[in-house]
């Protein structure tokens, strides 16, 4: 799947999660609408291919995803090139 890297909102840059619809729930089962947003962070992760730190901003679960996989695998996957942060 592609992702845009241009793209504006809160948008995980290397899973492009973003917002979740869902309702607040009241005792009285009252339902309001709000937005769940994603857990993003801005990290400087070591990029080893290109021995230098890259900017991202990501999800906590895609860090998590970084430590097993590395963040050229992850890169390719989303279709971003990293010598763009």
């Amino acid at each position: 799947m592609q992702y845009d890297v241009g793209r504006t909102g809160r948008v995980c840059d290397l899973t492009g999660k973003k917002a979740n619809n869902g309702y607040k729930v009241s005792f009285s089962k009252h339902r309001t609408k709000s937005l769940q947003g994603a857990n993003l962070q801005y990290k400087r992760l070591w990029w080893e291919e290109g021995k230098r730190f890259v900017k991202l901003r990501v999800c906590t679960k895609a860090l998590k995803t970084v430590e097993k996989k590395g963040l050229q695998a992850m890169a390719k996957e989303a279709g971003i090139n990293l010598a763009d942060f």
